[in-house]
């Protein structure tokens, strides 16, 4: 059976990423490499042994792609997606989708009219205990979420700047903010701060380097998501999403594991000390411990092509659609920070 051709626009880290994988696979066939920058390109092409091109429709043309992985910085978005939608090639967006919603809600309408196969780069939705949260949620009313991501400046030259990348919780975070999404369901309302204090001497940065979000879902769960670029060193990170219920506790270390406290069983004893009225209750339970299995950014990239292979798009768990809400999500509470009021998230655009 011939091989399906994919083609790569974007040579930067997340286009590495992603070819790292494309590399492993013997059933497709890397046609084409794009990016503005030659050199970049040219490295691609070397590696996947296939033409480098600085213009996409020109690889359009002489490769005829049955898939394309979008690799592009967040402002970057909308010709190539306008185009590609009509061409009918079947599209893995990379997150965010976007930056703004007139443009990325009119992108998500046009493939729905085309009815083509999207995914996008949220890969936690492949992480293995995402099964294991949700089976939480499930057997427990969650009541509570605290998300918190804390880290340091990318390397990244476009980062810095929140006209090019949205800022940390649009362009990072954003992980983090689709998970809570897909274990606590839709939020209402959002009110969010953002501090411009802590960072110094930094030529061109003027994203937020901290910013505290409170959220309302639909469900009346209330949530946090903290989240920071300012840490010099691991020991001033987390990484971290907490689901609270009344008699229960679930944990979500990103990539590492999921610990659930009072369903007794697992790998682990903790002995926690929880505030109880005014005294302290001693948490003798057993933690269950979870470690993920496989690698969830290989089955990302992996369930798409296989979706496009078979022409049937059913299993894949972030396609560019619902990838929308979540950037509508981000974008509310940036919102938010620039008013200094609440704002409704108006997730059902």
């Amino acid at each position: 059976m011939e091989k399906k051709k994919l083609a790569i626009i974007g040579c930067g880290g997340i286009g590495r990423y992603h070819l790292d994988h494309f590399l492993q696979m013997q059933d497709i066939q890397i046609a084409g490499v794009c990016d503005i920058l030659e050199d970049r390109a040219q490295a691609f092409a070397e590696e996947a042994h296939c033409p480098a091109f600085v213009h996409y429709q020109e690889m359009y043309d002489a490769v005829r792609p049955d898939m394309v992985f979008i690799c592009i910085p967040p402002y970057c978005h909308g010709a190539v997606e306008f185009e590609t939608i009509r061409r009918r090639i079947p599209m893995f967006v990379e997150k965010p989708v976007g930056l703004e919603p007139a443009l990325f809600l009119e992108i998500r309408d046009k493939v729905r009219e085309a009815g083509l196969i999207t995914a996008s780069g949220l890969q936690l939705r492949y992480e293995s205990n995402i099964a294991r949260l949700k089976e939480f949620a499930a057997q427990h009313r969650i009541v509570e979420m605290n998300l918190c991501r804390v880290g340091g400046i990318p390397d990244t030259p476009w980062w810095k700047t929140r006209a090019l990348s949205g800022g940390q919780l649009v362009e990072q975070t954003i992980h983090q903010v689709d998970m809570a999404r897909n274990i606590m369901g839709e939020p209402e309302t959002v009110c969010s701060m953002g501090s411009h204090d802590i960072i110094k001497g930094v030529e061109g940065f003027d994203v937020e380097d901290l910013s505290v979000t409170l959220v309302r879902f639909r469900s009346g769960a209330l949530g946090t998501i903290t989240t920071g670029c300012y840490a010099a060193n691991g020991a001033a990170a987390d990484n971290k999403l907490t689901f609270g219920a009344a008699d229960a506790r679930a944990d979500y270390y990103m990539f590492d594991k999921v610990a659930v406290y009072g369903a007794g069983g697992g790998e682990e004893t903790q002995r926690d000390e929880v505030v109880k009225g005014d005294g302290r209750m001693l948490q003798l339970d057993q933690a269950a411990v979870y470690r993920p299995e496989g690698d969830c950014g290989m089955l990302c990239d992996r369930t798409f092509i296989e979706a496009v292979m078979t022409g049937d798009g059913s299993k894949i768990r972030s396609p560019y659609e619902d990838a929308v809400k979540s950037v509508l999500f981000t974008l509310a509470c940036n919102e938010s920070m620039e008013t200094g009021q609440p704002v409704k998230v108006d997730i059902d655009a």
